[in-house]
């Protein structure tokens, strides 16, 4: 059955129009009144409802498609640990790649990092367009895998930015660097145990050493995924499958 991601307010028995992306999508579909599709809110906080909706299509406008909620199903596939990705911003379209995997493998939050060699820099108007791009990206990934839960990807930041709005939220759990440096841990080892966990990842060349060593200053341990080198876009998709899949 065809899943939608709703915003609006979800309750059983409640008539309601779907938001603009949903009703397009519906229309491309070319579903009929009386046809099933599967909604679901998103949200992360404890007001959202949480699981999924059943819902039934009642009337198909020209731009707009009505629906009538039915049974809530209070499903979540969500991964049993929170993992929330630090990763610098790649180049080209391999950043959308690496919001959707990172989605479907379960991610908590994204937060793209403005590393010192990302090719692609993000200013003003720019960087709004692309945030609002990556959670569209977000988005449609959780309607095709199943999550009812969006990770929020967060504005970009420079790591001292990112360091700077963390320290006042005292941030717990645990702190991990992808690093080519000498003394680093199997990423399972480091990683065992329960609880939150940050995994900081560069871009395509990596982070420098400036950035390693802020990171180091603040927490966060140095590991590794192996003997080869993994692409910016692949090595914290890697990171992610060995944390959150069963």
């Amino acid at each position: 059955m065809p899943r939608f991601h709703c915003p609006a307010p979800l309750a059983t028995g409640a008539e309601i129009d779907l938001p603009p992306g949903a009703a397009r999508h519906v229309q491309v579909l070319r579903l009929q009144p009386g046809d099933g599709i599967t909604l679901f809110h998103g949200g992360q906080d404890a007001d959202s409802p949480g699981g999924e909706f059943d819902a039934t299509v009642l009337r198909m406008g020209r731009s707009d498609v009505r629906v009538q909620v039915g049974a809530h199903h209070a499903i979540e596939r969500e991964a049993p640990r929170a993992v929330h990705l630090l990763a610098g911003i790649t180049a080209n379209e391999r950043m959308d790649w690496l919001v959707e995997k990172a989605t479907e493998l379960g991610v908590a939050s994204i937060t793209p990092l403005v590393a010192e060699r990302s090719v692609l820099k993000l200013k003003g108007e720019r960087a709004e367009k692309k945030l609002a791009h990556w959670q569209a990206v977000a988005v449609a990934a959780c309607e095709q895998c199943g999550r009812n839960r969006v990770p929020v990807v967060h504005d970009a930041v420079d790591l001292a930015g990112w360091v700077r709005a963390q320290a006042p939220l005292q941030a717990q759990g645990t702190r991990l660097l992808l690093s080519l440096r000498t003394g680093t841990q199997a990423l399972r080892m480091a990683a065992a145990g329960g609880g939150g966990l940050i995994f900081l990842s560069g871009p395509e060349g990596g982070l420098s050493s400036t950035e390693e060593d802020l990171a180091l200053a603040h927490g966060f341990a140095p590991v590794t995924l192996g003997p080869r080198v993994l692409r910016a876009e692949t090595a914290p998709l890697a990171a992610l499958a060995a944390l959150t899949l069963q």
